[in-house]
């Protein structure tokens, strides 16, 4: 499919950062109500068409097949094999120049939310949650459209909910005129728990497949449903929930602020933390993974 996908629908956004930040649009801090100025300024006009390209190629092509032949594509995890540290590098290279405010890579941005993490006096396996979370956007350097790495994700294989983003979107996904798929239930049966249902590919699925024998249960929830705003923050698909995964929604709640709220201008000193990182990483990770 992507073989024949313009540039545009490659790469709708200036960079994968704009869906973040539309993000702090649509849930603000609510203990800190902040002007849009206050936010990273862009045209609103020139934002606000750019996230409704996004998602209008992500509701489009997100379908159950997709994503069984994304799963399929990158859970061999064949691409590359290297050491965090080199996959940190390698991430860097995903600096967002069209930046107004903040000139930080990404290495930074994972700083930022970790660091804030262990200010506040979290386990060491949340903090190096804070500091994984978003690596599975090396996709978009392994040819990955920004629109299968980045985006609020939701299952697949039933009807989509109205409250995700932009959800009249859904009308050209074939899914929507599948019988099979476009039920309340769809392929699953009621509470059959978040583990037997497909959410839409990118970079926290990718990233929890990885990760998924060597962090403690809570961390992995964290990866994993990060992106999964219609269910953390709207509630939509109480219906697949079982009970063990509405109790450990609260700890991707707890997250979620981390992630969202902890971009300041002042960039963490990368240097003088990274002793800190080397051992916490060696502690729960081999030395190399694949990607």
């Amino acid at each position: 499919m992507e073989n024949r996908l313009t540039e545009k629908e490659l790469s709708p956004l200036k960079s994968i950062e704009d869906w973040e930040d539309d993000l702090l649009e649509r849930y603000p801090d609510p203990e800190q109500q902040k002007t849009k100025e206050e936010y990273r300024n862009y045209e609103d006009s020139e934002r606000v068409d750019t996230v409704r390209e996004f998602y209008r190629l992500n509701h489009t092509y997100q379908t159950y097949d997709f994503v069984v032949e994304k799963e399929k594509d990158f859970l061999k995890f064949d691409k590359r094999e290297m050491s965090l540290w080199d996959a940190v590098d390698f991430l860097n290279t995903l600096v967002d120049d069209s930046d107004p405010d903040i000139d930080l890579d990404q290495l930074q941005h994972l700083l930022q939310t970790s660091e804030a993490i262990r200010a506040d006096g979290h386990p060491d396996w949340f903090v190096l949650t804070g500091f994984l979370h978003d690596m599975g956007k090396v996709l978009c350097l392994f040819g990955e459209p920004q629109w299968a790495v980045v985006g609020d994700t939701f299952p697949v294989g039933c009807k989509h909910s109205d409250k995700i983003v932009y959800s009249e979107f859904f009308e050209a996904n074939p899914d929507s005129t599948n019988p099979e798929y476009n039920t309340k239930y769809g392929v699953y049966s009621p509470n059959c728990g978040l583990n037997n249902v497909k959410l839409s590919w990118g970079h926290d699925e990718y990233l929890y497949q990885m990760l998924k024998d060597h962090l403690p249960e809570p961390a992995l929830y964290m990866i994993r449903y990060h992106s999964f705003y219609p269910q953390h923050k709207e509630n939509a698909y109480d219906h697949l929930m079982s009970a063990h995964d509405h109790e450990m929604f609260e700890w991707v709640r707890k997250f979620n602020p981390y992630d969202l709220y902890s971009k300041v201008p002042v960039p963490p000193d990368a240097k003088a933390l990274r002793p800190y990182y080397e051992d916490l990483v060696a502690k729960y990770l081999p030395s190399t993974l694949k990607f």
